[in-house]
């Protein structure tokens, strides 16, 4: 079990981390800022969804206790929705209106 989380803490951190990252940063490939737009939105939404993967894996890889896992776990479930909460909008009014 350890080491499936493990394998997801690293695919995140390899995947989610530096797109979130660039794209918090204003950044994105031109064919795709159409789409993404607005780039800093989606970029910090994408952050705090890969926030969940370490929440929830950090604790129990370093073995905590379970009421801290299950606390932290808790934390990442809240972080998580507040990043779809920020994606909605954002996407939303990319549909509505083009690229702003």
């Amino acid at each position: 079990m350890v080491i499936w989380q493990w394998i997801g803490l690293t695919i995140f951190s390899l995947t989610l981390l530096p797109a979130g990252l660039a794209m918090a940063a204003g950044w994105a490939p031109a064919r795709l800022r159409a789409q993404l737009a607005p780039v800093r939105a989606h970029g910090w939404a994408l952050l705090s969804l890969y926030a969940v993967a370490p929440l929830n894996a950090i604790p129990r890889l370093g073995g905590a206790s379970p009421e801290m896992s299950l606390a932290l776990t808790a934390v990442g479930g809240i972080v998580g929705v507040a990043g779809c909460l920020l994606a909605g909008p954002a996407r939303l009014g990319t549909a509505k209106g083009g690229v702003r």
